[in-house]
């Protein structure tokens, strides 16, 4: 058992506010990468600028596939503080930490101070949340308002919650749905409903249906998430069909989204990236939940846990489109099911679930070693890789020392020791994987391109893509740019907004010829026809991935 006298509440409250701070911070400032960072971050950029913040617009083209709550937030704080990275990251940074404070109160009012403490630290401990917690994606966004859906639900149920606390935890759930909806659309509904549903079903128990407040919460979650969806449908009618057709049942029952991957594709993610330092331990953590001679009162909350993570996993497992992303908001509820496992198993079966994890850190570091630039094609950016590859190994060393160490402890009985060092080795990890991929971001943003045509912005300059769209030039120029003869996500803006695009590669001709300065970002591939072609262009930067080119 976790003795938790030795540790004062603020000690470890703060060693665990301390890694995750160390985390988000240093990825704050990390120039944008495509595609996703790019993307979001500029519909926030243009909210602001524009001041309508009821259709989200990219590169100045009606976009539809995402409810507007991240847009809002971030907008926000630009408008607060500057059109910036960590402004960009800010919202998605508070919803990681709030997420891990609020996993550990949800732990602490189930069981006590010993499951809290220990879920926030299996939750700080666990790569992807961290890694993710400075990503600019809806995804962290969703995490939050789902985990509070769901830790609203079991405090309502715990045992021992007076008729008071049920209704104001019920009524909670129903207002982070609403907030859920406005994240990211049906899952919102889709998650707690399978979850709760599957648990009512399995415990033959549908008492549960009378407690949750339908009138008032029904009014709640309506009074949240209804009125952007009714706003921007009767501004943009064509939105109802895009959204709940498309981007919800065309997304998940086809693969129009071309993001498909295999049906397994979650399962290493959630057990290897998700909770890696005790991959080893999740069979026994899932046992012990739904095996608990005690029937100790925060068992049905654990099991619903189970629940809720097997079915985000299962769900998006069956979808036709894939993201590595998607599986973050199985993580939290799961936490509480691990934490309460490794707060109990015996100390010499952790240290022989923890001590494998070394072995992915050898595998890590040699690979990073010796073999980093073969990943590359060409020399640009095998130079790259080159640059990443002291930070790569040093992640594989953390991956090596963290796990052993933690071993070590728990052979001695220390296991909040080996629990907190895990969950530092962790930190270290991700720290050094962020500041290796720093090192490619030449090849994963339109950075250095967007600082060349910076000095050249005036009234009157045309900045074209050609055949490409990279979304984080827009944002670092503060400015849209004409698409040519490029659809994607922008097909249905296109289609509400005929004319806002070059529709062919080859009227681009007398567009870029017309009077007036210009600029074309392009790929080398396209550079080459043009030139080949004989049309005028003066290469202002080129690497192997876009060319940007001005008349002369």
């Amino acid at each position: 058992m976790v003795d938790y006298r030795l540790f004062g509440t603020r000690l470890l409250i703060g060693v665990l506010l301390a890694v995750s701070l160390f985390v988000a911070i240093d990825n704050m400032d990390r120039v944008l990468a495509n595609p996703d960072e790019g993307r979001y971050s500029e519909i926030s950029r243009e909210m602001a600028a524009t001041g309508d913040w009821v259709t989200p617009r990219l590169n100045g083209i009606k976009y539809f596939e995402k409810p507007p709550l991240q847009y809002w937030a971030t907008a926000a704080a630009f408008k607060a503080f500057g059109v910036n990275e960590p402004a960009a990251r800010l919202y998605t940074v508070l919803c990681g930490l709030f997420t891990i404070l609020l996993v550990g109160y949800t732990g602490w009012r189930l069981a006590g101070p010993r499951l809290g403490f220990t879920s926030m630290l299996v939750l700080a401990a666990s790569p992807y949340f961290l890694l993710m917690g400075g990503v600019v994606t809806l995804d962290m966004g969703l995490t939050l308002w789902t985990t509070l859906t769901f830790c609203a639900f079991v405090l309502a149920e715990r045992a021992g919650a007076t008729p008071q606390e049920r209704r104001t935890w019920m009524l909670a759930m129903w207002a982070a749905g609403g907030m859920a909806m406005l994240s990211k659309g049906l899952v919102a509904i889709v998650f707690p409903a399978a979850a709760f549903g599957m648990q009512a079903i399995l415990k033959r128990d549908l008492s549960v249906l009378r407690r949750m407040h339908w009138g008032w919460g029904l009014a709640i979650f309506l009074a949240i998430a209804a009125p952007w969806f009714i706003a921007v449908s009767l501004v943009n009618p064509q939105f109802p069909e895009f959204f709940f057709i498309h981007e919800h049942f065309a997304r998940f029952l086809t693969h129009v989204h071309r993001r498909t991957e295999p049906w397994w594709y979650f399962i290493p993610m959630f057990a290897i990236l998700g909770f890696l330092p005790w991959m080893l331990s999740l069979p026994g953590a899932v046992l012990a939940a739904w095996r608990d001679p005690a029937r100790r009162p925060e068992t049905p909350a654990l099991q619903a846990a189970t629940l809720w993570a097997f079915f985000v996993v299962a769900f998006f497992s069956a979808s036709g489109s894939k993201l590595p992303s998607y599986i973050l908001p199985a993580l939290p509820p799961f936490a509480l099911v691990l934490a309460r496992y490794l707060a109990e198993a015996p100390a010499r079966r952790l240290a022989w679930h923890v001590a494998p994890t070394a072995l992915i850190g050898i595998a890590v570091t040699i690979a990073g070693a010796a073999f980093i630039e073969t990943f590359a094609r060409e020399p640009w950016t095998r130079a790259l890789y080159v640059q990443a590859q002291p930070y790569i190994v040093g992640a594989g060393i953390s991956l090596i020392v963290g796990p052993i160490a933690a071993a070590l402890l728990l052979l001695c009985e220390r296991r909040l020791s080996a629990l907190l060092v895990a969950c530092i080795a962790v930190g270290c990890m991700v720290g050094f994987v962020e500041d290796g991929y720093e090192q490619l971001l030449p090849r994963q943003s339109g950075y250095d391109v967007a600082k060349k045509i910076e000095p050249l912005l005036k009234p009157g300059l045309r900045v074209y893509q050609v055949k490409m769209y990279d979304q984080t030039v827009p944002f670092y120029i503060g400015r849209t740019t004409t698409i040519v003869d490029y659809g994607d996500e922008f097909e249905t803006g296109f289609l509400a907004e005929p004319g806002s695009h070059i529709e062919r590669w080859w009227d681009f001709f007398a567009e870029w010829e017309r009077p007036g300065e210009a600029l074309a970002i392009m790929q080398p591939d396209i550079y080459a026809k043009f030139r080949a072609l004989d049309l005028p262009m003066q290469v202002l930067h080129e690497d192997p991935r876009r060319v940007l080119v001005r008349k002369p």
